[in-house]
């Protein structure tokens, strides 16, 4: 099989299933992955050294393994298609973020911050409607970078082991990047890790919500206004996505009982519910454009 049918089939599966209900892969990975962070990180005293130890023994040997299927096996394409499958979350993020804009609509806002609160880290309980819409918007953006375009980034690359390796490294960056007292040292290597292998991913998804979009704006927020984020990759995503949609996010949110003053990214109004859905929207047309691209370019080389 090509690999663009390969990709769309594996797209696919993950638009109609959604993630698994009962024994996720990556569920027993992130409890493997607590076990080998209380072994080497105890009571947050473990250092840089233990950290890169823990990211080998957590990530290395299922990727492998995952290289010595697709190299035993005549159905290297279903290896293929149901690696990327677990490790994409298309559906899973349009199951979340479609709450938040339902109850916005309604009036509901309670239930939004409550549905809004399973998408960000940050505190949602004293957030108003538009609190609530930047938030959703954001996640929908970033999210959409982390857990989609950069997933199909890496199978593209390297298929299901680069997709394997991904995922994985994506997943103990989320439990173990944390810029504080427990996870400073430990976290560090899980955290540069992420930070290198969505380098690539998160400038194509930049460019591609720019295309999406209003072009100039979002090349223009891009230039201007990422290298003010602090994450080197959630910036120019963020910032083009924020452009491309014509609405301004960022600003004080509140994170573990701190307030942090983020920098403005966007131009524009607030968001609001629709926004949400627009940025939703923004995601799938990026995957389609995505797969159209692959397509072409393999009947280009054929």
């Amino acid at each position: 099989m090509s690999l663009a049918l390969i990709t769309c089939a594996g797209v696919a599966l993950d638009a109609a299933l959604g993630e698994p209900r009962r024994a996720h892969p990556l569920v027993a990975f992130g409890r493997l992955a607590s076990r080998l962070e209380q072994r080497f990180n105890p009571a947050g005293g473990g250092w840089r050294s233990h950290g890169v130890t823990a990211w080998c023994l957590a990530v290395l040997p299922l990727t492998l393994l995952t290289w010595l299927l697709t190299q035993v096996t005549s159905l290297t394409w279903a290896v293929d298609i149901f690696a990327l499958y677990f490790a994409l979350g298309l559906r899973s993020l349009y199951e979340h973020a479609r709450p938040v804009a339902q109850a916005l609509r309604l009036g509901n806002l309670p239930l939004a911050r409550e549905r809004v609160g399973w998408m960000v880290s940050r505190n949602t309980a004293a957030l108003d409607a538009t609190g609530v819409a930047r938030a959703g918007t954001e996640s929908v953006l970033e999210n959409g970078s982390d857990a989609v375009f950069a997933a199909l980034f890496w199978f593209i690359v390297a298929g299901a082991p680069g997709v394997v390796l991904y995922r994985l490294s994506n997943t103990l960056d989320a439990m173990w990047g944390y810029r504080n007292e427990r996870f400073e040292r430990f976290g560090w290597a899980a955290a540069k890790i992420d930070d290198v292998l969505n380098y690539i991913p998160a400038r194509l998804v930049a460019l591609t919500y720019a295309l999406l979009g209003n072009v100039a704006l979002a090349l223009r927020c891009w230039r201007r206004q990422a290298p003010m984020w602090d994450s080197p990759n959630a910036g120019p995503v963020m910032a083009s996505g924020a452009g491309s949609l014509g609405v301004s996010l960022g600003g004080a949110a509140e994170y573990h009982g701190e307030v942090h003053e983020r920098p403005r990214l966007g131009e524009g109004p607030a968001p609001r519910a629709r926004d949400i859905e627009r940025a939703m929207n923004r995601v799938v047309a990026g995957v389609a454009l995505w797969l159209l691209c692959l397509t072409l370019w393999e009947v280009g080389i054929a």
